[in-house]
């Protein structure tokens, strides 16, 4: 299982401006929606957002991994944004969040779905591919990092 088996050009934000949580979770389900037909953003939105309510996905060192688990959807969907500014997002370090991996998986797809998450998770302790991600020019730079740094079982 590899990151980019799930994260398809259409999916990354270089650039989102969105200066609150609720606004990066409501433009980042409206982008994923908007490249996946059959994927209500409005349902997508309502699913991040009770999953922040349980906790922040904010996870440390600028990054957050917001997912859901989506009736009807059927395959891993991931989701990768930038926020040059940072973004206030209950992290559990207290900084702003500049990396966000968008993960969504069907309702059956328990294994997989944290397998994936964990994997996200892990890639994004290296500070260097952090660093990586944020200097990285574009959409296919991003994706360039992701596929080099994503090695391993």
């Amino acid at each position: 299982m590899r990151i980019l088996d799930y994260l398809r050009p259409e999916h990354v934000l270089p650039e989102l401006a969105a200066g609150s949580k609720p606004e990066v979770l409501r433009a980042m389900a409206a982008h994923v929606a908007a490249a996946e037909p059959g994927l209500d953003p409005e349902r997508v939105y309502t699913v991040l957002m009770e999953r922040e309510a349980l906790g922040s996905t904010g996870i440390g060192e600028g990054v957050a991994i917001p997912h859901g688990k989506i009736a009807g959807l059927d395959r891993l969907v991931i989701s990768v944004a930038r926020s040059p500014r940072g973004v206030e997002f209950d992290a559990v370090d207290r900084q702003p969040v500049r990396l966000l991996f968008l993960l969504l998986a069907p309702e059956a797809a328990a294994t997989a779905y944290l397998r994936l998450l964990a994997r996200v998770s892990r890639l994004m302790k290296s500070r260097e591919v952090r660093q990586a991600l944020l200097g990285a020019g574009d959409v296919h730079a991003i994706l360039a990092t992701i596929r080099e740094a994503d090695v391993g079982p």
